[in-house]
């Protein structure tokens, strides 16, 4: 593919690209591009804010460039302040290397494993002596760190910027040097980090790395960036029914949004249903099961998405429950908020007792209102936690 078109699909759907001219360069060059992307296993499950970055680099690997995943088991350790409003608080080496294997295993169900080279960035930043550090951070500015945007709020704040902030992006940007990085990729909120990686490979003698930048999608409240932190994500590891479900929650106006960037579905359709949004000739949610069916193919298989389809249909459309539940064992006498936690469905009893003062649970397709409510099961009971959870009950 000529140069052109490759820059074309490269940039698609970019937000900040530096430079066009050194790309241009390098792709006239025939250069295979060592495109890098640099993640911290911070927590042991990706989402879809994940896969905009993910999908990005399996269009580097499909035009024939390879990619160096980064799996930050150092960095980890210090933790990235990237829109940090207080200091991260570091990991464990257990947990770090812990979180590491379930990240491998999830981003190859959208990357080429046979053309990702996977390393590991204690390689050489565990080998710097004190000496190496001091000469490494002698290349960057305090003033020049202070302008990054949630540094600069918080020394406003008058709240703590820890030194080994400081160190973050300079380790990242270390990274690049060690493996010299034609392309970094990234989020948004990492733009600052990728341009300290440019101006550290100039340092240290290298072209600066082209640097480009994806959007943050919103989580299924539509106003949150995608986290699971606010519980707005959409795991790739999801049951085929729950991932289904979660998108059809997602508000109309991320539909377009979330097809551009999560899914594969071709431009010329996305503006076709564009257009029929516009002028009101199809109705939103139809356009967003077509969203939710190709997520759920995607990372489970189209006899999946089928299944999920039908049971969203069923439990929503025609107010049925699902055909497949999971059957919970239970005590013929128990509270409510212990029946919840016998589920596995959530993760505290706060979780719990939130839940059923929210109005989401319903025992046999009646609200449960107090959480520490005696509850009588006889078996066979439907407990429905939220609008996609079912669970059969069974007692000894």
């Amino acid at each position: 593919m000529d140069f052109e078109k490759q820059s074309d699909i490269i940039k698609r759907n970019t937000i900040d690209f530096i430079t066009d001219e050194d790309l241009k360069e390098r792709l006239k060059s025939k250069k295979i591009l060592r495109v890098k992307l640099g993640v911290d296993p911070s927590r042991p499950d990706l989402h879809l804010g994940h896969a905009v970055v993910l999908k990005k680099l399996r269009e580097f690997q499909d035009l024939g460039h390879q990619v160096v995943l980064i799996i930050g088991d150092f960095t980890a350790r210090i933790g990235d302040p990237s829109g940090r409003s207080k200091t991260r608080p570091m990991l464990t080496k257990e947990e770090v290397e812990k979180n590491a294997e379930s990240y491998k295993k999830q981003a190859f169900k959208i990357l080429d494993p046979e053309k990702t080279e996977i390393r590991y960035n204690s390689e050489w930043l565990d080998k710097l002596t004190f000496y190496d550090v001091i000469k490494l951070s002698s290349n960057y500015t305090v003033a020049r760190m202070l302008e990054r945007d949630d540094f600069a709020k918080r020394l406003a704040n008058n709240e703590p910027i820890s030194i080994s902030e400081f160190m973050y992006p300079l380790a990242q940007a270390y990274d690049s040097v060690m493996i010299e990085a034609d392309v970094e990729i990234g989020g948004t909120d990492q733009l600052f980090n990728l341009l300290v990686g440019r101006k550290m490979q100039e340092a240290y003698g290298q072209k600066p790395q082209i640097v480009l930048t994806m959007p943050i999608i919103e989580g299924t409240d539509g106003n949150l960036k995608m986290s699971k932190s606010y519980d707005n994500y959409i795991a790739f590891e999801d049951e085929p029914f729950d991932m289904y479900g979660k998108v059809m929650s997602i508000p109309d106006t991320l539909i377009l949004k979330y097809m551009r960037l999560a899914t594969d579905i071709p431009e010329e359709r996305i503006l076709e249903y564009e257009e029929k949004m516009k002028n009101n000739s199809i109705n939103p949610r139809d356009i967003k099961m077509v969203l939710a069916f190709e997520i759920v193919r995607f990372f489970h298989g189209e006899e999946k998405a089928n299944y999920a389809q039908n049971e969203f249909i069923k439990v929503f459309q025609k107010k049925d429950i699902p055909d497949e539940m999971d059957e919970i064992l239970v005590e013929k006498s128990i509270s409510a908020v212990d029946l919840l936690l016998k589920t596995n469905s959530v993760s505290s009893k706060s979780e719990a007792k939130r839940l059923i003062n929210q109005g989401a649970v319903k025992l046999n397709d009646e609200k449960i209102n107090d959480p520490f409510q005696l509850l009588v099961i006889n078996g066979d009971e439907i407990l429905r936690i939220g609008k996609r959870r079912f669970f059969k009950l069974k007692t000894n």
